[in-house]
């Protein structure tokens, strides 16, 4: 019984030791907020490095309850 449990434990430790990482890498963007991600994602009316519209864009989203820093009501 006890060489069962030593050889579970030691097979949960071999387990623990053989996972892969789960880094993203080092994919960071250093561009201001305001500068856009690309086309299929910009908001109609506004132009990529034009920090006035994305200020005022936020603001209108804020205002009309779309928060992304708000957590899902359950």
């Amino acid at each position: 019984m006890k060489y069962a449990l030593a050889m579970a434990a030691l097979a949960v430790a071999m387990v623990g030791c053989s996972e892969q990482p789960q880094s993203h890498g080092l994919t960071r963007s250093d561009k201001a907020p305001y500068a856009g991600t690309g086309k299929p994602y910009m908001d109609a009316g506004w132009m990529a490095g034009d920090k006035a519209a994305w200020e005022s864009h936020l603001k209108t989203r804020t205002q009309r309850g779309q928060n992304d820093y708000y957590g899902v009501k359950n």
